[in-house]
């Protein structure tokens, strides 16, 4: 399945980030990595492949079952 466009930051440097799509039934989100030490250590060991991500709230609109919906 390719993957369908959800939204974008208006306000975002450039236009580029934080982006959310749809896969079938997974989101792909686009946003800022954490490199915050203290909030790296707080979350503790990840998975190899896995990173963390600042992902606005005010995007939440885009995910249908927030919005009141399904995909």
């Amino acid at each position: 399945m390719a993957l369908r466009f959800l939204g974008k930051g208006p306000d975002s440097p450039d236009g580029d980030s934080p982006t959310v799509w749809e896969d079938g039934d997974d989101y792909i989100l686009q946003g800022f990595t954490i490199i915050d030490t203290a909030t790296l250590q707080h979350v503790g060991d990840m998975l190899e492949g896995e990173t963390l991500i600042c992902f606005p709230k005010r995007l939440m609109q885009f995910f249908s079952e927030v919005a009141g919906g399904w995909l």
